[in-house]
């Protein structure tokens, strides 16, 4: 059985982190790198997205670690099922290669980016803070490569339904969600369109809602299906 940290003190706690990889030496890995960062709290581990569903039911995280390619149930379907609880952690998928199909298929599914298995420990709890402060974790360049993998060919219907989805948006709010789909953090939307990031923020948590979508990388692939980027 592997262990898990026990729910909530009273006290201020860490950010509480999920790791889930068939891979026992990754899981150990990942709980290292993670053990050395005072704000992140490795709670448990799972080693398949069957297993994945009882522990986050359970220890209630923050952001889970999502491998894709798992006996039982795959990162992708596991994705799905966590994003639908009532209080659904934020989830940033794993890979080996960065344009692996799947890792698209776990974006569209609601994951909120992906790490690199490879990516150095720096990088992976910055990832991490950044998910957990609704920032886009993908670089703009890599954004712009999946997204546009994910998109290419857009179908008639889904680029009708995208169009159909922005018509409800205010010009700014418009103007926003493209910043988004072009891999813009806060900041650099704030600079480019003359507002405070607090005001971006609010046009953002607006987004999430008329776009019916859970994080910036759903809005960037409407933005994308519209065909505005």
């Amino acid at each position: 059985m592997i262990g898990e940290a026990p729910v909530g003190s009273g006290a201020p706690t860490p950010a509480r982190v999920v790791i889930v990889d068939d891979d026992p030496l990754v899981r150990a890995g990942l709980s290292m790198i993670l053990g050395g960062s005072p704000d992140l709290l490795v709670v448990a581990e799972a080693e398949d997205g069957e297993h994945a569903q009882e522990v986050v039911a359970r220890t209630r995280p923050d952001v889970v670690l999502m491998d894709i390619r798992m006996p039982r149930r795959d990162g992708i379907s596991a994705t799905s099922g966590l994003l639908r609880l009532p209080k659904p952690p934020r989830v940033i998928v794993l890979t080996t290669f960065e344009t692996d199909d799947q890792v698209l298929a776990a974006l569209r599914a609601g994951a909120s980016g992906f790490l690199l298995k490879d990516t150095p420990p720096p990088k992976i709890v910055e990832a991490i803070h950044r998910v957990l402060a609704g920032e886009p974790m993908l670089s703009p360049s890599v954004t712009a490569t999946l997204i546009a993998a994910a998109t290419d060919g857009v179908p008639t219907l889904r680029r009708d339904v995208a169009l159909a989805h922005l018509a409800h948006l205010t010009e700014r709010e418009r103007e926003v969600a493209v910043a988004i789909g072009r891999g813009w953090a806060n900041a650099e939307i704030a600079a480019e369109l003359f507002m405070s990031v607090a005001t971006v923020k609010a046009h953002v948590t607006r987004l999430f809602a008329k776009l019916a979508v859970e994080n910036r990388v759903q809005i960037a692939m409407c933005v994308h299906d519209a065909g505005l980027v």
